[in-house]
């Protein structure tokens, strides 16, 4: 897009915001420098999304209601609040603006600016063997649509509306995420998507990534009928199973600690972030 178009975008960017506040509840809305700082930036880069503008930052609402959602976001990130099964409801608009705002995206930044700067440190066999492990959920596509309209986590898990949003098969890419993707093609390692999806959603998973504009992955290995170990048992194991094939994991990437804890984890791992659910 031409820079001299910038400004356009930003001045649609700064009326939407101003009608979006005449709809919504004050405390929801986006204050308007930040309106234009985070439409310049989407005027040279794609949306992390396809919802925000419309809703804003978490920075002013670090102790919304009195609750300290910051904190509690922090303690989760680090995985010293586990357990959890649902955000907590006076952190609800806290985590809405963090997810909506740019804050969200400039933290996945960060991770994903490790994540390359360590595969350019790799010295690569360039044998074929080498794979990078990708999540789907939160890591590779977002489900923001969904929880956009499902309280972001701050309301119970509802498996029939979430499998139904699943298999519309319209989940964004999440861009950093898939920068990163597609430097590992560049340089021959071959990406591994293992998820918590099941088996009977492979047609869908592999239709809406290939709508992202992903492919080239090597394998796509999915949850099969009847398990009913943890997600880190799960994962570990198909993990395992690279190995024991011949398989180096070089890397290691997902929105839950799940993804990424158990032997063997990988030669490096980063976590995403990820306020909205928690998977042990």
């Amino acid at each position: 897009m031409a820079m001299a178009k910038v400004p356009i975008l930003v001045a649609v960017a700064l009326m939407a915001a101003v009608a979006s506040c005449s709809a919504r509840e004050p405390n929801i809305c986006m204050p308007l420098a930040e309106v234009a700082a985070t439409a310049a930036d989407d005027a040279v880069a794609p949306l992390i999304h396809a919802l925000r503008p419309l809703l804003g930052s978490g920075g002013q609402l670090g102790s919304h209601g009195g609750v300290p959602c910051d904190s509690w976001r922090l303690g989760v990130e680090a995985y010293n609040v586990r357990d959890w099964k649902m955000v907590p409801a006076n952190c609800e608009g806290y985590v809405g603006h963090y997810m909506l705002g740019s804050h969200y995206r400039r933290d996945s930044k960060v991770v994903i600016d490790q994540a390359i700067a360590y595969l350019d440190s790799l010295r690569l066999a360039g044998n074929g063997k080498e794979v990078w492990v990708f999540d789907i959920d939160e890591t590779m596509l977002s489900n923001l649509p969904y929880y956009a309209t499902h309280g972001f986590g701050a309301r119970p898990y509802n498996a029939t509306s979430y499998n139904a949003y699943v298999l519309e098969g319209s989940a964004p890419a999440l861009p950093e995420t898939k920068r990163l993707y597609n430097k590992l093609l560049t340089v021959g390692i071959k990406p591994v998507f293992l998820t918590g999806r099941t088996e009977d959603q492979r047609a869908i998973t592999v239709a809406n990534l290939r709508r992202q504009g992903i492919s080239g992955w090597m394998n796509l290995l999915l949850k099969q009928p009847g398990f009913k170990g943890s997600a880190v048992i799960y994962k570990s194991g198909e993990r395992q199973k690279l190995q024991d094939a011949g398989y180096v994991i070089v890397g290691n990437i997902g929105d839950q600690w799940s993804d990424i804890l158990g032997a063997p984890e990988g030669a490096r791992t980063f976590k995403l972030p990820d306020p909205m659910y928690y998977i042990g």
